[in-house]
């Protein structure tokens, strides 16, 4: 293992974004004929294998190009600050045309053209299918359409996506929402629904305040609430776990397999969003917990013996057992548990490689670089694609690094979760060599 200088570390981040997984994107990725973006992809790159486009995944891919746009369009000599902010207009024109449904809520899916359509799990086309399926299209439509307001400094985007922000928190407050692709188990409270409006909430308060609108204060409300709700509920002191599910009821249910389930990639996630929200609002009970977190899941995430971080893990470590109640029985969460809970997925990898330089940042403690170095050779030996002509990581392995072509949560290629990362530990870097 090559345990390097911060400072070559920083240059690989840099190189490996935009020399190797931006190109990709940029010159496969953008539907300039018909507007919006190319995600359906086969898992090694090879071949476009749906031109459907799902607005979950649509959001995501226009909150890339657009922070490209707002904060590292000098970083290449290849892409300038306008080849992403035109780019990330194609996608954001089509889908303010074309997103919403009549109800004000965001379809799941479109096809080429924009013409909202109803699918499967694995994309089939579902003749008379329900065409809104999950709040979480508009979550990722929101987060994409408020970053491209600010880097296009265009009103009428950050309008679009504060009166869709405003839909959602009603429907999560008066519980008419639906949640896919794997809904919230009956009794359960989840950690997504606090985890996803942190962030959702923070990053629309940052564009409120850049348009100087007042909106600004009720989003940092949010923020705060939707931190202290993860605290709350799901970071268990006792266990040193951060829980993706928990009892109504508050009650302990180890004995039953979705309470004993952790989902170390979500948790990592969330912790840098509560490293973001102590960062920006000084709280230091939220700081504590979030560095708590990225120690917890890390050490329990890299506990095994075939290296990487497994999609789900018992919280004493290895695969996730306990009982299933006969309500939860064949659900679509049970069923990923008990699947793909081996899964190694660049998802978690690109946030617990954040988050680890985050937390260094942050602490100053060396033992979370102790953490990072084995895990950053794991990740830069498992997922970049050999095929260097299509450079886009190969994003799904087994537990061994074998790829697996499969479909996890979605059947799309999505950039957003390796590139956000690598811009995020870029800036969080810079920070440290400043100092």
């Amino acid at each position: 293992m090559k345990v390097m200088e911060l400072s070559e570390l920083k240059t690989l981040y840099v190189d490996h974004l935009f020399d190797t997984l931006v190109p990709f994107w940029m010159e496969e990725g953008i539907d300039w004929e018909m507007g919006g973006f190319f995600t359906c992809f086969s898992n090694d790159c090879e071949r476009l294998v749906s031109t459907n486009k799902y607005v979950w995944s649509q959001g995501r891919f226009l909150w890339m190009l657009s922070r490209l746009a707002h904060g590292f369009g000098s970083y290449s000599d290849r892409y300038s600050r306008k080849a992403y902010l035109d780019a990330a207009t194609c996608g954001a024109v089509f889908l303010k045309d074309r997103a919403l449904l009549e109800n004000g809520h965001a379809a799941w899916a479109l096809n080429r053209e924009g013409k909202p359509i109803a699918v499967d799990r694995l994309g089939n086309v579902v003749e008379g299918g329900e065409l809104e399926r999950g709040i979480t299209a508009d979550i990722f439509l929101i987060y994409g359409m408020g970053e491209y307001a600010r880097a296009a400094d265009k009103r009428e985007f950050f309008d679009f996506a504060l009166t869709l922000f405003k839909s959602v928190d009603e429907r999560f407050r008066t519980n008419t929402y639906r949640w896919v692709p794997q809904a919230v188990p009956q009794g359960y409270r989840s950690h997504a629904l606090s985890m996803i409006m942190l962030e959702t909430a923070q990053e629309l308060a940052a564009i409120a305040a850049h348009f100087k609108d007042p909106a600004e204060e009720q989003l940092l409300a949010i923020s705060r609430a939707s931190a202290e709700t993860t605290v709350k509920y799901f970071l268990d002191e006792d266990e040193q776990r951060l829980f993706e599910f928990v009892k109504e009821n508050g009650a302990s249910a180890f004995d039953e397999l979705l309470a004993s389930t952790v989902n170390p990639g979500h948790a990592l996630e969330d912790a840098w969003f509560m490293l973001h929200w102590a960062m920006r609002s000084k709280d230091r009970k939220i700081l504590d917990a979030g560095l708590k977190v990225v120690r917890w899941m890390t050490e329990i995430g890299v506990a095994n013996e075939e290296g990487g971080i497994p999609q789900f893990i018992h919280k004493d470590g290895g695969r996730p057992r306990g009982t299933v109640l006969p309500i939860h029985e064949g659900s679509p969460v049970v069923t990923e548990i008990r699947e793909n809970w081996y899964n190694r997925l660049w998802w978690v990898h690109s946030e617990a490689l954040y988050a680890l330089i985050l937390a260094y940042e942050l602490s100053g403690d060396e033992g979370y670089l102790d953490l990072y170095w084995p895990l950053h050779e794991y990740v830069f030996s498992t997922f970049p694609n050999p095929n260097k002509e299509k450079g886009e990581w190969i994003q799904i392995r087994d537990r061994w690094g074998k790829p697996e072509d499969k479909v996890v949560a979605l059947p799309v290629k999505d950039p957003y979760h390796i590139t956000r990362a690598f811009m995020h530990a870029i800036r969080s870097l810079e920070r440290i060599l400043d100092r």
